[in-house]
């Protein structure tokens, strides 16, 4: 427990921030919302005067954004994007630390196998993500409840929030995977970002053209999207099963890069 604890403390500083980041993100887009309704300003009228690529950046789909709920999901996408991205270079972070700030050492002279480090390495990621979850989603609830009319709005932003939560799960396991497989330490928390901000772009791709539908199962960006959660159509089995399946393959092989490799002392 030493090892967990002392991954907590490492990232508290940075988890802190990023939870920071995540309110100010729900509270400046639901302020937003409520400027543009002050206003008179109408806009579903106002997007559908915007190109469809503006339209497909912004994340506007078939939501109704004259009302708190759709305005959320418009804002979803980036909620969504900050999530994983903390979750991706937490991943790529808490593995390969140890040899990029030369401390290796303080692991491998406990009587723990490596296999024990990864566990509660994975432990510490675990606990972060669920406490930001619970955050963005105590956020959520009282800033778009504060001015949405709709009693039921709770149901379907909890579906978005598990959706994020699988997300998070997932990008960590990418993170630590391709951080237990580089030589090169340093340099795995930009390859995962970059891994990330890859399959964000083909989302966008996606809602830009219909042909690219096919590609879909490429991103995990389009496994649940906010208009079909916040129309209370739930969690998409078959993408549920497709992120259990990754999340077990990712895992897996960050246990086995882990214990093949050759640390840098």
């Amino acid at each position: 427990m030493n090892i967990y604890w002392r991954e907590m403390k490492a990232h508290r500083k940075s988890f802190i921030i990023w939870s920071i980041g995540m309110i100010a993100l729900i509270g400046s887009g639901m302020g937003k919302f409520a400027g543009f309704n002050s206003s008179g300003q109408t806009m579903n009228e106002l997007m559908e005067q915007m190109p469809k690529s503006l339209q497909a950046f912004l994340g506007v789909g078939s939501l109704d954004l004259s009302t708190a709920t759709g305005f959320y999901g418009v804002l979803y996408i980036y909620i969504l994007l900050l999530a994983t991205i903390h979750a991706v270079i937490l991943g790529a972070t808490i593995i390969s630390k140890e040899e990029r700030d030369k401390t290796v050492e303080f692991l491998f002279v406990k009587p723990v196998n490596r296999n024990h480090i990864i566990g509660v390495k994975l432990m510490a990621a675990f606990t972060q993500i669920v406490i930001l979850t619970g955050i963005t989603w105590i956020s959520t609830l009282l800033m778009v409840g504060h001015y949405s009319e709709d009693p039921s709005i709770g149901g379907d932003i909890g579906f978005t929030m598990l959706a994020m939560f699988i997300l998070q799960i997932l990008f960590v396991v990418i993170g630590t995977s391709i951080a237990a497989s580089t030589k090169k330490p340093g340099k795995a928390s930009s390859a995962a970002t970059g891994v990330l901000l890859v399959t964000f772009i083909v989302s966008f791709a996606i809602e830009l053209s219909e042909k690219w539908n096919g590609l879909k199962f490429l991103t995990p960006f389009k496994y649940f999207e906010a208009k079909s959660l916040l129309a209370g159509e739930g969690l998409d089995m078959l993408y549920v099963t497709i992120s259990i399946v990754l999340i077990t393959i990712l895992g897996f092989m960050t246990f086995l890069f882990y214990n093949k490799r050759d640390l840098n002392v």
